[in-house]
């Protein structure tokens, strides 16, 4: 008579392969995470809200306006429009804001035409979220405006602030 051969427990390897393969996918996760950009906040995190008081009135004087601030994006001249209501002489700044990147804001001055309309290019932004802030002064009344707009290459929406 022969002797059988014992078999062979694989329980104890395929325990310590599973934590083997586990703490690998966890130090890979925890490098990836840390290479991240965390651009959720401005550098000036603390300045913007102390002054948010004031900016809250400036858009409560905004939303009261009779004719509404109009910001559109027409993909067709890859452009953005902003319309201000009765805003002969106003003076200020629009400020083009990319949440996911901060490298890629922009900062341009308030130059209405005639008709109270602002036409800004858009050729050079990249596709996605964009807030456009609008900060304006006129009648010695200062008004601030943050409305998302999406820009795209063949079509866009407009979300309401």
């Amino acid at each position: 008579m022969s002797n059988p051969t014992p078999s062979r427990n694989l329980w104890p390897a395929s325990i310590i392969s599973f934590f083997v393969v586990a703490f690998i996918f966890m130090a890979s996760f925890v490098l990836w995470a840390m290479q991240q950009r965390e651009d959720l906040v401005s550098a000036d995190y603390y300045e913007r809200e102390v002054r948010y008081q004031q900016q809250l009135d400036s858009m409560n004087r905004s939303q009261a306006l009779a004719t509404r601030v109009v910001v559109t994006f027409d993909p067709a001249q890859q452009a953005i429009f902003i319309t201000l209501p009765a805003a002969r002489g106003a003076t200020g700044r629009v400020h083009l804001y990319r949440p996911s990147d901060a490298r890629l804001d922009r900062e341009l001055p308030l130059a209405l035409n005639g008709d109270g309309v602002q036409r800004l290019d858009a050729k050079a932004l990249s596709g996605g979220l964009w807030k456009v802030r609008v900060k304006w002064n006129a009648h010695g009344k200062e008004y601030f405006l943050d409305q998302p707009v999406i820009v795209t290459g063949a079509s866009s929406t407009v979300s309401a602030g």
